[in-house]
């Protein structure tokens, strides 16, 4: 016969069990609506590591910077490419439909869509940003990251040789925050 104490012991186990299966439950089925997106960089090395989530088929979702001088309206049916840069890396991505009225070039985008097989994302879906200073978090510290990540990345290059033999390196630039960077605006 079973005490009073193994009675509560097994009543506390089966219910710590049942919400540990309600929690894995719940989470497998919201793991589909998890709105995260890569940056070309993060795309670029998960493509080099042959990572499956973005693999040509799978879809997901990239965001950046809409590049200047990229956007080519390639027929009449409303085809669009452009390229997604997060200042290291650029992707090209290919939209057919209308695009957002904030769409532009120099501009914050998240494209969902699927990679094909020569590297070209073809987007389903393009979110723009929604005015002039806003820019998402999530969006703004990528770009940050991938930024000083170029910046510590590059080296110096001479420009000759003082007198004494040293190396003269050309003048160099202090990294930007991307608060400093005012956003291109449509003059009309």
């Amino acid at each position: 016969m079973a005490t009073r104490k193994t009675d509560r012991l097994y009543f506390i186990i089966l219910v710590l069990v049942c919400l540990g299966v309600a929690a894995a439950l719940s989470l497998y089925a919201l793991r589909d609506n998890i709105s995260y997106f890569y940056t070309p960089t993060e795309v670029t090395d998960m493509r080099q590591m042959t990572d499956a989530r973005v693999a040509p088929g799978k879809v997901f979702r990239i965001g950046g910077l809409v590049q200047k001088g990229t956007l080519r309206h390639i027929d009449k049916n409303l085809v669009v490419r452009f390229t997604v840069t997060d200042t290291v890396h650029e992707q090209q991505v290919q939209y057919k439909g209308i695009l957002p009225d904030l769409f532009r070039e120099g501009q914050g985008v998240v494209a969902k869509g699927t990679l094909n097989d020569d590297g070209l994302f073809i987007a389903a879906e393009l979110l723009a940003k929604h005015d002039e200073k806003y820019m998402p978090p999530e969006v703004k510290k990528s770009l940050e990251k991938a930024h000083n990540d170029g910046v510590l990345k590059m080296t110096p290059v001479t420009d000759g040789t003082a007198p004494d033999g040293t190396p003269v390196y050309g003048k160099t630039t202090t990294p930007q925050k991307l608060d400093s960077i005012e956003p291109e605006t449509d003059k009309k």
